[in-house]
């Protein structure tokens, strides 16, 4: 089984239909875009984490690419409307910021794919993250999940909000649900960590990074930044365009676009730090 945790969408902005009195209802997956042939698998109802966001618990299915309708009422008194730009690569939850189906879009390889082409891709997929948790002086980047028993907040009109809690962390923390208690203290669910599923930058590198090592050793001929663009009939000759340049249209993403996101790292001083001159007992004049 997979989580999917859902944000609706209505009249082209991201809108939480519980305040009005709407509510989300249900989740239909398909194996066509059109979403017009039988439901492969359905999720109902959806559960409201915190403002805005809304769980479906989707059966197992097999791996692939399915494109989902999620049905929800934007307030008491509208009918239902149907959010058709839902898509899933599944299953979700496997510690994968990007799917092996976006990597075999940015390859140009055909859906669905093979069990060894999964395989391989998800491969390619962990490496990328590892590089760039190394970047980012993380260990991971995939959020821990910890939970916080018997905790009073410090507001109760904004539960979804970390800093209503007495918690103290050095690192992104986010609320995922709590829970209250009979002595008016709470159960609290948290993520801590950063969640690079989330962070749009961090998948787009991921998957260009996992599909360029994949190219690479494909096209081990063709020489660093460029790209096979016409084979002949017979195999005999191969044309080559040059790849776009750092920072152009169309070229990779690098990876000081993901800098915004690193840890930074505070190292304990071996000595104190002495106090500047004249306060100083040195005799040493800073200039």
């Amino acid at each position: 089984m997979s989580v999917y945790d859902y944000t609706p969408m209505w009249a082209g902005a991201h809108y939480d239909p519980a305040p009005a009195g709407g509510e989300v209802t249900r989740l239909d997956l398909y194996t066509t875009p059109e979403r017009n042939g039988p439901v492969v698998a359905s999720a109902a109802p959806a559960v409201h984490l915190r403002a805005g966001v809304y769980r479906f618990d989707v059966l197992t299915v097999p791996p692939g690419r399915y494109w989902g309708a999620v049905t929800f009422t934007p307030n008491s008194s509208g009918q239902s409307v149907r959010d058709t730009s839902v898509r899933l690569d599944l299953p979700l939850g496997q510690g994968l910021v990007g799917s092996p189906e976006a990597v075999a879009d940015a390859l140009g390889v055909p859906l669905p794919l093979t069990s060894p082409q999964r395989s391989r891709y998800e491969e390619e997929i962990r490496n990328a993250q590892a590089d760039v948790a190394a970047y980012l002086n993380r260990p991971s980047l995939v959020p821990r999940a910890t939970t916080l028993r018997g905790v009073t907040p410090r507001w109760t009109d904004a539960l979804d909000d970390i800093d209503a809690w007495p918690v103290h962390l050095d690192d992104i923390a986010e609320v995922v649900s709590c829970r209250p208690n009979s002595d008016g203290t709470y159960d609290v669910d948290l993520l801590v960590g950063l969640n690079g599923a989330q962070e749009e930058s961090v998948v787009r590198y991921v998957v260009a990074h996992a599909a360029e090592s994949i190219r690479q050793r494909q096209d081990q001929g063709a020489g660093a930044g460029r790209r096979v663009s016409s084979v002949s009939a017979e195999g005999q000759s191969i044309s080559y365009d040059a790849a776009p340049a750092a920072g152009q249209a169309g070229a990779l993403p690098t990876i000081d676009s993901l800098s915004r996101l690193r840890r930074l790292v505070f190292e304990p001083l071996s000595r104190p730090p002495r106090a500047p001159w004249p306060y100083s007992s040195s005799r040493r004049r800073w200039r």
